[in-house]
């Protein structure tokens, strides 16, 4: 997905989530420009993953801390709560195996962050209905052939991992695709058909 910040309506949210200072993991960092936005922000201690050496050049010359590396093999090295906060934000559906990623990801921090594109959202619906054909929108803009999304989640799926994984959904902030936070105006039942994206805030009860 990519990573500029002003197609990225999301970005805003995750930081308010995060506390002053806290040492944070980036998963799929991309550029490094959700971490460098924390560091300029909340002074967090900053870390990050990403698959590519692209990206990975790329949040070096920002002066960040990241690692070549892949969420799906390499975050068995990481110590239980070795952070406060894990983010992993327009990603996890690029997983392989979303299920222990995100099952990792809740034992290495005491908070994890999560945000994810809505394949439920109501233009998406509409296109599939009336076309046919995979929808391509704004915010999803790949052909089903180049797109680097493998599982295709709607909000309601996402909850419901969640609950298989034993975290518990501290807060939930439902996106518009004008980037409004629906949470507090839409009846929960309209979220996952208004939702363009949702950043949930999770914590593991084990």
């Amino acid at each position: 997905m990519t990573r500029e910040q002003n197609d990225r309506i999301d970005l805003a949210v995750i930081t308010s989530l995060v506390t002053e200072n806290a040492k944070v993991l980036d998963i799929g960092c991309n550029d490094g420009t959700l971490l460098k936005m924390l560091e300029n922000q909340k002074s967090v201690d900053g870390r990050g993953i990403e698959l590519s050496q692209k990206g990975v050049n790329n949040c070096v010359a920002l002066g960040l801390s990241v690692i070549q590396g892949n969420a799906d093999h390499d975050l068995v090295y990481y110590p239980d709560k070795s952070f406060d906060f894990v983010i992993i934000s327009q990603t996890i559906q690029a997983t392989r195996n979303t299920k222990t990623v995100l099952e990792e990801l809740l034992r290495i921090g005491k908070y994890c962050i999560v945000s994810a594109p809505n394949f439920g959202h109501w233009q998406m619906r509409a296109q599939l209905l009336v076309q046919g054909r995979m929808p391509v929108t704004k915010s999803l803009p790949y052909s089903w052939y180049d797109t680097p999304n493998i599982h295709f989640c709607t909000f309601a799926d996402l909850k419901d991992l969640c609950h298989e994984v034993n975290a518990e959904i501290k807060s939930v902030h439902v996106l518009s695709d004008k980037g409004r936070d629906i949470t507090k105006i839409a009846p929960k039942p309209l979220w996952n058909l208004l939702a363009q994206q949702s950043v949930l805030l999770l914590e593991s009860k084990n």
